[in-house]
């Protein structure tokens, strides 16, 4: 269905760039920001931010134990603790 709304030129703003962001429509970032409100009016909890994944910050890379890392079972001996070949 089609409607006109108006809106704050800065929370318009705010909502294009975050749609932008997650690679959604500015109609589908509306409908789910309507939902969750919708949803928080009828007393339904809201649901639960996803965790973010975690990020490795340490130095280093392949165990020099990798013997080629090309190689799937030169992978799997080195995680098995296997001497390389």
């Amino acid at each position: 269905m089609r409607t006109t709304l108006d809106l704050d030129d800065e929370l318009l703003a705010e909502a294009k760039a975050l749609a932008a962001r997650e690679r959604l429509s500015l109609t589908r970032l509306i409908e789910q920001g309507l939902a969750l409100r919708l949803r928080w009016a009828a007393g339904a909890p809201a649901p639960a931010p996803r965790p973010g994944l975690p990020i490795y910050a340490g130095r280093g890379g392949l165990s020099a134990a990798v013997a080629d890392p090309g190689r799937n079972t030169a992978l799997l001996d080195a995680a098995d603790g296997l001497p390389p070949p």
